[in-house]
Order: structure tokens, then C-alpha cells, then sequence
């Protein structure tokens, strides 16, 4: 018995593969949590209970990041060039009760498109260097799968939609947060938000060339695929009129 749980180590810390059932699964227990988080609200609450139920849920995944750095942190094995909540999705999950307590509409255009555009990218190619039951899985999937949840309860349950400038406010606020890492990058010589080497694992970013051409492409082409994101909404928006 001891020797097969020794021989499952190896497994728990090799990198986790895109398309395994490392990957599928919470994809799939995220959709279920998600969708019946939203359709409870919407048909079961009122109000209040409505923002009480996705705030506390906001909490709870804010409350798993800080734990997980604090309990890194006390391993001693703590590197301030790789381990601080820097990256874009870290640092929205912990911010994130913020917005679920004000609900204020500058805070949810901007988290809409970086959410969607981020976020669902960091879900469809993972970049976990740990699988199943460590704590660095199963932060990341709190934290994405957690940021997508909200974002759609906010939209769905709120009834929060974006308009044409918020486009370009979460273009300008991205770009506000990218001048940010650089200098973090520059003073700690670290790699926040892949500007300095791209992630390990497979991810887009990898059909985008080597350093620094992958970035000029992300530059290049946020500007379409955040027009891509505001589509559905602009659609919606135009049906709804041609309706009334």
C-alpha cells in the first residue's frame, strides 16, 4: 500500500497536460457551479441575497490566494521573482470582493474584457506546474474558473452589460497594469505577466514568435478580440431594439 502511494508522487508533481482529466474535470464541475449559482440567484433570491451569495463567493476565492501565498511563504520557499500575486488573474481574484460589495459599472467594463479575454485563455491552456491534490491546482482553478463565475453572475444576475467605450477603458487599464509589471519585472528581474519569456506550458502565445515579437502581437491584436468579446452584447443590444 505504501509503495503505490509513493509511486503516485510523481504524478501529483508533473506539469498538468492540456486536454487531461486534470484539466477536463474542474472545467466541467466550473460550468455546473457556475450555471447553478446564476440560475438559483435569478429564480430563488432577491436582491440582497443575490449580492450576498456572489460576494461571499468572491471572498472565498480571494481568502484561497492569500492563504495559498501565506502557506508558501512559511515553507521558507517563497521567490518574490515568480511567487507574488502579480499575475493578472492572481491579482483580480484577490481584489475581487471589492468589486462584488460597490458592483460599481468603470470596474465591471474593465474586469469583462480582461477576464474573458485573460482568463478563458488561462483555462482552455493551463500552466500548472502540480497536479491534483496540491495546493497550487487547486488555487488555480479556484481562481479562474472563480473570475469567469463572477463576471457571467454579474452580467446575468445584475444584469451588468458593457458599451462601446469600455472597450477602450479596459485597453487603456491594461496598458496602465502592463507599464506597472515592467517595472516590477525591471526592479525584481522577474517575469510577471510573461512580458520578460512566455509560460512553460503550451499556451497562444506560442504561435506568436519568440520575445519581444510575441508581445508586439498582443499588443497588435487585443484591440479585434476585445471587439470580438463586446460582439455578443452589441448584438443583444440591437435585437433587444429591433424587439421594442
Amino acid at each position: 500500500m505504501m509503495y503505490k502511494m509513493l509511486s503516485m508522487v510523481p504524478l501529483m508533481l508533473k506539469r498538468v497536460a492540456m486536454g487531461s482529466a486534470e484539466h477536463w474535470v474542474p472545467v466541467l464541475i466550473g460550468i455546473i457551479l457556475g450555471s447553478g449559482l446564476i440560475n438559483h440567484a435569478k429564480q430563488k433570491l432577491n436582491q440582497r441575497s443575490q449580492a450576498l451569495l456572489i460576494h461571499g463567493f468572491a471572498v472565498v476565492i480571494s481568502l484561497t490566494v492569500i492563504t495559498f501565498h501565506l502557506h508558501k511563504y512559511s515553507l521558507g520557499t517563497y521567490d518574490i521573482q515568480k511567487d507574488l500575486p502579480l499575475y493578472l488573474c492572481s491579482l483580480l481574484a484577490i481584489v475581487m470582493p471589492v468589486f462584488t460589495h460597490y458592483r460599481k459599472f468603470w470596474m465591471y467594463e474593465i474586469l469583462l474584457f480582461w477576464i474573458i479575454a485573460g482568463t478563458l485563455q488561462a483555462i482552455i491552456t493551463p500552466d500548472i506546474a502540480t497536479g491534483f491534490p496540491t495546493f497550487d491546482y487547486i488555487r488555480y482553478w479556484a481562481v479562474h474558473l472563480g473570475l469567469v463565475i463572477i463576471i457571467f453572475y454579474a452580467t446575468f444576475v445584475f444584469k451588468m452589460t458593457p458599451n462601446f467605450k469600455s472597450i477602450f477603458k479596459s485597453i487603456l487599464a491594461l496598458q496602465l497594469y502592463v507599464l506597472l509589471m515592467i517595472g516590477i519585472n525591471y526592479l525584481l528581474n522577474a517575469n510577471y505577466f510573461y512580458l520578460n519569456e512566455k509560460p512553460k506550458s503550451a499556451s497562444l502565445l506560442d504561435y506568436f514568435g519568440e520575445w519581444p515579437m510575441y508581445i508586439i502581437v498582443v499588443q497588435l491584436i487585443v484591440v479585434p478580440y476585445f471587439f470580438l468579446i463586446y460582439l455578443p452584447f452589441y448584438l443583444a443590444k440591437k435585437r433587444s431594439k429591433t424587439k421594442k
